[in-house]
């Protein structure tokens, strides 16, 4: 653990302390050893002087909702210190109360809502106050004679306090403790089983007496052959293991989510403890990832309908045990532990397996290490319950709202570097479904910077990379609920008689055939998903073709007429297959600027009339083909399978 303070950005603060704050918030957030999404807290008081002329002091602390790896300014809540030194005094004080009068408290109405730990830093007699999670120190507290290590490490200057419910009972145990402390002899404060508080009137002083606490446990660990799991190199993925493993867990959630496979080797290496279930069932890193990660993770065997079935029970029990009037929350797991393969990270949308997959990557070592300790002990049932179920912390999840119509599903889309694949690609995302987005062309994977897209260059007619790609999309994502099957191309005109045999073949192969095999790699994965959906892209040419273009007309003809099939013979198992038959979308690759221009002047048009020629005199774009293709998948179309709709602004011939 290095200190990453830098004098000259620094100096560029001018002595702001609230600037100071902020960029000391910055650089403890952005070590993932000391601080996890969202976790830990900062704050700065500062003497200022309000709109009567009177002089008061003001803390700054960090604003629920910000992480402090990118905090602002803005991300502080200003709460007056002369009504904190009076919470601190009285003798109790409820949750709700305890966010009320902090916010009443507050001078600036529009800030956030101030941290649940705002009392204990107002109870601090610094300028600065750090308060992180960290790794190292938590795997110490968390060993067997935690306190008593602790105690050896840092000496009698190191303030350590008993676990206690993070709030006001923390900030009043630590007010009766401190009453007869001298604060100027302490190096800090250790909390078991939570974390560190360090102080300071100087903003480097504070950040690097945290570093320095970290630094000494991270030396101890390594003193103690505290080292991290031994990796595994990668084996062979079980997709349809995986595929039916998602649909399990987002039946027990109550919609679909997504299920991210880490099989890295360390995570391989851990899934392949011999007493992973054992050490794994004793609880969470911190009590603050219980919010994120339920109590303990789910052990899967070759049975896992019968091993979510047992954790379900469980759950339930241990909901009995403790509950005191809560409502049961859902008995889904988090993340799981996949023997030979690794880990698994389960949420509606990447971010949420993103902040898991990092939670359990950190308690992964944390339990690894505390095991060399002598073994890992985390808090008792009933702590994790507390905190499982406080009022405070279940608010933070009912704030992020309605989920989008497509949130945790998972969408297949080829040919999607360009034109009505990218468009479609886009539409989904913002309807909060993930994509797999295929493209020959290797910018596919440059073009979708959002994590909800898994760009992958694929030749569609090339069996293995379509196998592949299906494989990295069910690692990456779970599973496929969705398949947009769009790619295809254009042969160059030819009268039959004048027919080249490689132009028709290639037309063939990949307006066709690549489709059908694309679809019959799916299937499997389909069956597993949920509202399953396909959507071919077909074309005008199937019920209107045109002279000399044989080879596209017969090609897409033969993928309409494999889209009613599919129809047929998918339909009893829920999967539904309709197809689309758009016609003049010009803001394709195939149409620049001088093609369009030569069209227009071949039929005596503007090119504005020519790309409006149609009966409701209308331009379709290949958002509006992407739109409607996505609809299809969705509830509007849920009663709709084998039909075919064009979009194309009415076509005299088509009708």
């Amino acid at each position: 653990m290095k200190s990453n303070w830098n004098n000259s950005e620094a100096k560029k603060l001018k002595g702001d302390l609230l600037e100071l704050r902020v960029y000391t918030s910055n650089l403890l957030g952005n070590d993932e050893d000391l601080v996890m999404h969202g976790g830990g807290n900062t704050s700065v008081k500062i003497k200022e002087t309000n709109i009567f002329g009177e002089e008061e002091e003001i803390l700054y602390v960090k604003g629920s909702g910000w992480s402090l790896d990118t905090i602002k300014a803005e991300g502080f809540a200003p709460v007056k210190m002369s009504a904190l030194k009076k919470l601190v005094a009285l003798p109790e004080l409820s949750d709700i109360d305890m966010v009320k009068y902090q916010r009443m408290a507050m001078i600036n109405p529009n800030a956030p809502n101030p941290s649940v730990e705002t009392i204990l830093h107002g109870l601090i007699p610094y300028t600065f106050v750090d308060h992180t999670h960290a790794d190292a120190v938590v795997v110490i507290t968390n060993s067997p004679n935690g306190k008593k290590r602790i105690q050896e490490i840092y000496g009698k200057n190191m303030l350590i306090i008993p676990y206690v419910m993070p709030g006001f009972i923390l900030a009043k145990t630590i007010y009766d403790m401190t009453r007869e402390v001298d604060w100027d002899s302490l190096d800090g404060m250790i909390l078991m089983s939570h974390g560190v508080f360090t102080f300071d009137h100087d903003a480097k002083k504070a950040y690097e007496k945290m570093i320095d606490i970290v630094d000494t446990a991270e030396k101890y660990l390594k003193k103690q052959g505290a080292k991290e799991v031994k990796g595994v190199k990668k084996g062979q993925v079980d997709a349809l293991q995986l595929a039916t493993i998602r649909q399990q867990v987002s039946n027990l959630w109550g919609s679909p989510v997504l299920s991210k496979l880490d099989n890295s080797p360390p995570a391989i290496g851990f899934s392949n403890l011999k007493d992973v279930k054992k050490i794994t069932s004793r609880g969470p890193l911190t009590p603050d990832h219980i919010i994120r990660t339920k109590r303990i993770p789910i052990v899967f065997s070759k049975n896992s309908q019968k091993d979510l079935d047992k954790y379900v029970k469980d759950y339930k029990a241990y909901f009995k045990q403790y509950n005191q009037g809560e409502k049961l929350l859902d008995q889904a797991p988090r993340w799981a532990i996949l023997p030979n393969s690794g880990t698994l990270s389960f949420g509606p949308s990447p971010k949420h397996c993103a902040i898991i997959e990092d939670i359990t990557r950190h308690t992964k070592k944390a339990i690894h290490q505390a095991e060399h300790l002598g073994g890992w002990n985390a808090l008792p049932k009933s702590d994790l319950f507390e905190v499982e179920y406080w009022s405070l912390e279940q608010a933070k999840l009912s704030r992020a709202g309605k989920p989008k119509a497509m949130a945790g599903k998972i969408a297949i889309v080829t040919g999607a570097a360009s034109g009505i694949g990218k468009a479609s690609v886009e539409s989904l995302v913002a309807q909060g479904a993930v994509v797999a987005a295929l493209d020959i062309n290797k910018n596919v994977i440059s073009c979708f910077p959002q994590k909800e897209v898994l760009g992958i260059i694929c030749d569609v007619t090339n069996t293995k990379q379509l196998e592949k790609a299906i494989e990295q999309t069910i690692v990456q994502f779970g599973g496929v609920d969705m398949l947009i099957s769009n790619a295809g191309i254009f042969p160059k005109s030819a009268k039959i008689a004048e027919m080249d045999a490689k132009n028709w073949q290639r037309s063939l192969d990949i307006n066709v055939t690549s489709h059908q095999r694309l679809l019959q790699l799916c299937v499997p994965y389909l069956e597993l998903g949920f509202e399953p959906a396909v959507v071919f892209i077909v074309s005008k040419n199937v019920p209107a073709p045109g002279p000399g273009a044989a080879a596209y007309s017969v090609a897409k003809a033969g993928l309409n007429q494999l889209g009613r099939i599919a129809a047929m013979e998918l339909g009893g198992k829920g999967i539904r297959v309709n197809m689309m038959h758009p016609n003049a979308v010009y803001d394709t690759a195939i149409w620049t600027d001088e093609v369009l221009t030569a069209r227009a002047k071949h039929y005596g048009l503007t090119v504005e009339e020519y790309k409006t020629n149609n009966i409701l005199k209308t331009e379709v774009t290949s958002h509006d083909v992407a739109d409607l293709a996505v609809a299809m998948l969705g509830k509007t179309f849920g009663k709709i399978t084998g039909a075919q709709v064009p979009i194309d602004g009415g076509n005299e011939r088509v009708i």
